[in-house]
């Protein structure tokens, strides 16, 4: 079998919870095909750089695969028939990166940036002088 990374972009309509369920729905496919997925990150609502079918947005996910083919052949097609599928890319890859991509790396630095610039939580009761 051979290493995949696959990207799906789902239309800015549909919800996380759907587009969560699309990804539920391809670990599927892969798995009937005689595959496994090895990592399923969901990176949320994103902007895109251009329009694609009207829509300034999309949700984006990202999935490490270990599968034959035949298996991502049929995901691929399953995908083209889905009308809240945007657009996907699949790549063979070498070996399956594991970790957390650049994409998720960056949020979570910002976030514990954020925590740390923004201190301890200020303005409760505690604070008042009586």
């Amino acid at each position: 079998m051979a290493f995949y990374e696959h990207v799906v972009i789902a239309r800015q309509d549909i919800s996380a919870q759907q587009a969560e369920a699309l990804n539920d729905t391809l670990k599927t496919l892969i798995e009937e095909g005689g595959g496994r997925v090895a990592k399923i990150e969901y990176w949320g609502l994103r902007n895109l750089t251009y329009r694609i079918k009207k829509n300034r947005k999309g949700h984006y996910s990202l999935l490490a695969l270990d599968a034959p083919a035949a298996a991502v052949q049929e995901a691929e097609r399953q995908l083209s028939l889905n009308e809240d599928v945007l657009r996907y890319l699949t790549v063979r890859v070498e070996e399956l990166d594991l970790e957390l991509s650049p994409v998720l790396q960056r949020r979570e630095r910002s976030e514990r940036d954020r925590a740390e610039r923004d201190g301890p939580a200020r303005g409760g009761y505690d604070d008042l002088a009586l």
